[in-house]
């Protein structure tokens, strides 16, 4: 690099300095803020590179020197304007000189120029001067690093380590294709020769005698274990795993590596580290090991596997045997997490020929029955201990080895030990005001869930187990309630107990599912449900006193397992459960037993009606319940039970609490009154027929409510919060039963009713309410519902004005919120979403489902010049305009609502899309260029369909223009015009596509084919500009064939749209794609493909 002299810069370098002490150590923010402003612009600045270089040559202070590193960072990562090669390799040769002769910097100046040639080596490693790849001689810059110094040493190590992790991590600023390309050549020509040099230092390390308590000693250790880890921890394949499905993870090792793993003392040495080097470092050991027992199984022939198994269990027999660095949380998280490896990669029958089997799973059965015992000691880890018991409880039917697994001797002691330990937490977490587990519904589910398998191996001993504890916990807990001096700790206690107890009944019966149960099994259920019911009697009997939130939780865990299991037509009605239940409680059948679950729900709806949690999952069991087709047959037998008939006839306040609207709670806390009012709107259309009568029956409470906030909106003064709480209550209830309302006959039962004499109250609540979304949005949430034409429900009679009627309060609605809502100006970034864009996305939602419904002639508007589509289409308009483009991909629900209504607005309306300004058309072209990159794979097809529309439309109006008919409308002119003008738009939406079709994982593959045809009839010379320019990036040798793939490409197409040819397109897409890949796969040049489409 021609590094420009600097003599003149002193007096601008000592006011960098000053502005980085402020950035790092000021703790006014007004000054920090000031300084960062300032560095911004520094680093804008053309002459950043060579002051860069002036502060660390100069700079007195650490902060400078890493102003520099990050600095350098920056340009050496710029997509646009890249520094040149020969600029590069000097800055990357500065670095290197500069941490050998500088090993004692701060660490974080360090890591930030180790940053620095990690980057600047994974971006150029494609780069070649005079046929050499100056970047990757990796081991090569590292080696004199090496052979001086401990600190040297130390560096030389780190800079391996991160770069392996740069490589290894794809970054947003370039194309995952280009980073996945550096990858793989890395991981063929570099990376095993650096795992081979990390373990080779380790040996030597670990042969001599290292004094750890030397500081850099430490230090050295340390960093050659993260070099082994990111090594082993490297993406081999490209999957990108994600680390929550940690425990399904396999380690993708290259067949080129075999002489690592087939050779014993890799495996070894990791072993002898554990052991020989402090606690502190052996969580990294573990971590190493971790990854070496999930070397994919492939790697090996069966007798290798069997082979490096036995090393692996020896190697955990000898922890387990020495377990004094266990106590370390880390230590003991990572040393779970290998004992899943265990189970996860190898076969139960290939653990079972292990010569010292029997001794090891005694040892891991004892370790865990510790552990579970010692449930307050790293909780977070017992996720893997379980995984482990219940993958090998689940192998067991499928074990064909001869050799013992004596599981049956060690599964009941786990499953044992789990049980008691909780039970026996309750007193010391209540006694010490510990934070209970409990709270955690979602670690209790998962732990609940591998039981339910552990639990199942050896059935009977866990039944006898729980039936022992559950008796003699009930019988406790009765004494407790009956005696007249018990304190009411000890009550709790014995609660806690039970809640334990009763969710881990429902987790094993739901566990009945996994196994082929037997009738033995199915009467031992019926024991444990028995027991249950027994306990919620007595609960329920004493719920006008008192309740116990987290019990009342676990009974409907319980009733929800229990219905998945026995509750069904696919249940035998003989099981021996149904015969228990007889005897002991009289429930003689199915339906019996279904009383019991309303029974319960009621019960819970009366007493627990303002406990949130309790309601919605109450509701969601009766949701549950009633789904199903109506002619399903506990669906009907559920139906005719009193107390359903009971609910259907009694849905109001006075009987269930949460439907009042005078309580303080909050506006969304309503929520689960459209889950009540669905479930109850299933089981009315199971009997309702065409009964009119019973339908006006059902829905009196509501037109009640409708008549009241009529009232109250017709005066002047009225208690507002009173008529907001009735409205927002009154259609989320709407829409529950609009949703189960989804055959014609009913729903338009719903339809008359609310139209026309209810619609103007919902206008009105917008018109009054608008700035307050937890008002708005559950209305125009309802009037998106009734507007969508699910299972073809919205079929008016042909004389039936009604569709034309329904959008007419459509757009009405729209029109109204749109208008006011855009009068709020502009809102705070935190609450744009809750106080504008979540209204705004209903209404997109709403407007398509009404656009696409099938019930409305749209031109019948035009033709009778009724303004409602106009209005409506101008309002979606000026939304649009009003939020920014980054805001429509950020926001999921938004983005999906747009791009769905834009793809129907494209499809049926491309006249209005052609009448729109300029500005408005540049803004939707905009909008779907964005979009096809979008993550989203629903976003992305919407666009490729709405810009298919487009271009379709487009070639149409070109392909008239150059016949002779008659003159296109003035709108047309107005569109082939601006499109004209602004041609870039279309030609960089053609080179996106094939981009993503080329280089990229494309996973809608036919719906970028659909416009990619139309984009190049429009744009032939762009196209074949475009194909040169890819044919031409190529390798010499590699170009004939990529020019070949491009002529089979257009083989046979024609210059038109029709439907023949456009599927013939898209076969040859196909053909192509896989053909590039190919050609691709073995070119050792790196392309481009930003460069290429520029």
């Amino acid at each position: 690099m021609k590094w420009r002299k600097m003599a003149d810069h002193v007096q601008g370098l000592a006011q960098l300095e000053i502005l980085c002490k402020q950035l790092y150590e000021t703790t006014d923010t007004a000054v920090r803020h000031q300084a960062e402003k300032a560095l911004v612009e520094f680093t804008n600045s053309p002459d950043c590179l060579s002051k860069c270089q002036l502060l660390l040559e100069r700079g007195s202070s650490s902060y400078s020197q890493l102003l520099a590193a990050t600095c350098l960072s920056k340009l050496v990562s710029r997509t646009s304007n890249p520094l040149p090669l020969e600029q590069r390799i000097d800055i990357r040769n500065y670095v290197l000189n500069y941490l050998a002769t500088r090993p004692k910097l701060a660490a974080f100046v360090t890591q930030a120029l180790i940053q620095l040639y990690a980057r600047i080596t994974k971006l150029g490693w494609f780069d070649c001067q005079k046929d050499d790849y100056v970047f990757r001689n990796v081991i090569g810059d590292v080696t004199r690093f090496l052979q001086d110094s401990v600190e040297h040493c130390i560096i030389g190590v780190t800079i391996l380590s991160q770069l392996t992790n740069e490589i290894n991590q794809a970054d947003t600023t370039h194309p995952l294709t280009k980073h996945r390309k550096i990858a793989s050549s890395f991981r063929d020509s570099s990376l095993f020769d650096i795992f081979t040099l990390s373990c080779n230092l380790l040996k030597q390390a670990s042969g001599k005698n290292l004094n750890l308590n030397d500081e850099s000693q430490h230090g050295l250790l340390m960093q050659l274990l993260k070099l082994s880890y990111n090594c082993l921890n490297y993406d081999f394949i490209g999957t990108s795993t994600d680390e929550s499905s940690d425990d399904l993870c396999t380690v993708q090792i290259p067949t080129s590596w075999r002489s690592a793993f087939l050779d014993s003392s890799t495996l070894q040495l990791f072993f002898n580290l554990y052991h020989s080097i402090p606690p502190s470092l052996s969580p990294l050991v573990l971590s190493c090991l971790v990854q070496i027992a999930s070397v994919r199984r492939s790697l090996f022939n069966n007798a290798e596997r069997a082979k490096f198994l036995s090393h692996l269990v020896d190697g955990v027999k000898r922890i387990l045997a020495n377990p004094q660095c266990l106590p370390d949380p880390n230590n003991y998280h990572e040393f779970c997490r290998l004992l899943a490896r265990l189970k996860s990669n190898y076969q139960l029958g290939e653990l079972v020929k292990v010569e010292n089997y029997p001794e090891v799973i005694r040892l891991i059965a004892n370790f865990t029955v510790t552990s579970l015992q010692h449930w307050e000691f790293a909780p977070n880890s017992v996720h893997y201990l379980l995984s482990l018991w219940q993958r090998l409880a689940a192998s067991v039917p499928y074990v064909k080895a001869t050799e013992p697994h004596l599981l049956e001797t060690y599964t009941p002691e786990v499953t044992k030990a789990y049980i008691t330990s909780r039970l026996e937490s309750v007193h010391v977490i209540l006694r010490d005001g510990l934070e209970d587990p409990l709270d955690d519904a979602g670690l209790v589910q998962q732990q609940l869930d591998q039981l339910s398998t552990i639990g199942r191996c050896e059935y009977e001993k866990t039944c006898a187990l729980l039936v022992q504890l559950f008796d003699q916990a009930a019988q406790t807990y009765q004494e407790l309630l009956q005696s007249t001096n018990s304190s009411a700790m000890d009550i709790t206690v014995q609660e806690g107990r039970l809640t334990w107890l009763v969710y881990i009944i429902g987790a094993v019966i739901g566990g009945r599912v996994s196994f082929a149960s037997t009738d033995e099994q199915d009467a031992m259920d019926g024991e444990l449900v028995c027991r249950v019911l027994q306990l919620m009697n007595l609960t329920d009997s004493r719920l006008a006193q008192a309740g116990n939130e987290r019990l009342e939780l676990a009974m409907l865990s319980f009733f929800e397992q229990f219905r998945k299991i026995y509750i069904g037509d696919q249940v035998q009605k003989s099981s021996k459960l149904y015969r228990r239940l007889s005897e002991v409680l009289g429930l003689n059948d199915e339906t019996m037993v279904l009383s019991v679950f309303i029974g319960k729900i009621i019960t819970n709806l009366k007493y627990w009606g303002q406990c949130e949690p309790i309601t919605s999952k109450t509701l969601q069991l009766l949701n549950d319940l009633s789904l199903g087709y109506p002619s399903c047959l506990s669906v009907r037998k559920l139906v005719k039970l009193s107390a359903v008939q009971f609910m259907l006839n009694n849905h109001t306040s006075e009987h269930f609490s949460f439907l009042g609207v005078n309580n303080q709670s909050n506006l969304s806390d309503m929520r689960c009154r459209t889950t009540f009012y669905t479930a109850l709107g299933r089981l009315l259309m199971v009997d309702l027929g065409e009964d009119e009568d019973q339908f006006e029956q059902f829905m009196l409470p509501l037109t009640a409510a409708f008549e009241a906030v009529a009232q109250m909106l017709s005066t002047n003064t009225f208690n507002e919060q009173e008529a907001k709480r009735t409205l927002v209550g009154l259609v989320r209830d709407l829409r529950g039963i609009a949703f189960a309302f989804n055959a014609k006959t009913s729903f338009m039962m719903l339809f008359d009713w609310i139209y026309p004499t209810y619609m103007p109250i919902l206008q009105r609540a917008i018109e009054l309410w608008y700035h307050d979304p937890a008002c708005t949005t559950p209305v125009l949430k309802l009037m998106a519902e009734l507007v969508h034409n699910r299972s073809q429900r919205l079929q008016f009679d042909v004389s039936s004005p009604n569709g034309i009627l329904l959008f007419r309060e459509t757009s009405k609605m729209i029109t109204t919120y749109g208008n006011r809502i855009l009068t709020l100006g502009e809102v705070p970034k935190d609450q744009v979403y809750g106080v504008k864009l979540k209204g705004v996305s209903v209404c997109f939602a709403m407007l398509k489902a009404v656009l696409s419904g099938n019930y409305v002639n749209f031109g019948v508007f035009r033709l009778y010049g009724d303004d409602a589509l106009d209005n409506a289409l101008q309002t979606f308009i000026k939304l649009l305009l009003s939020i920014p483009h980054s805001d429509l991909l950020d926001y999921p629900k938004l983005s999906q609502s747009f791009y769905s209504l834009l793809e129907v607005l494209t499809q049926d309306h491309m006249n209005f899309i052609a009448s729109l300004e300029p500005h408005v058309v540049m803004y939707i072209l905009s909008s779907i260029s964005e979009g096809l990159t979008a993550l989203d794979t629903m976003v992305c097809t919407g666009c490729c369909s709405s810009l298919d529309h487009i271009v379709t439309y487009l070639f149409k109006q070109l392909s008239r223009s150059t016949k002779k008919r008659p003159a296109p409308m003035a709108t047309d002119d107005r569109f082939l015009h601006i499109m004209q003008q602004h041609p870039e738009m279309i030609q960089q939406m053609l080179s996106t596509v094939l981009n993503i079709i080329i280089f990229e994982d494309c996973r809608n593959q036919w719906s970028m084919s659909r416009p990619l045809l139309g984009l190049i009839l429009l744009n032939e010379k762009y196209f074949a500009d475009l194909r040169n320019s890819i044919v031409n990036s190529q390798p010499p040798e590699k170009q004939q064939a990529m020019h070949l793939c491009f002529e089979n490409l257009m083989e046979g197409i024609e210059r038109n749209l029709l439907t023949k040819n456009r599927d013939r397109f898209t076969q040859n897409l196909s053909v192509f794609r896989r053909e590039v890949n190919d050609s691709m796969k073995n070119s050792t040049y790196g392309v481009n493909s930003n460069d290429m489409m520029s």
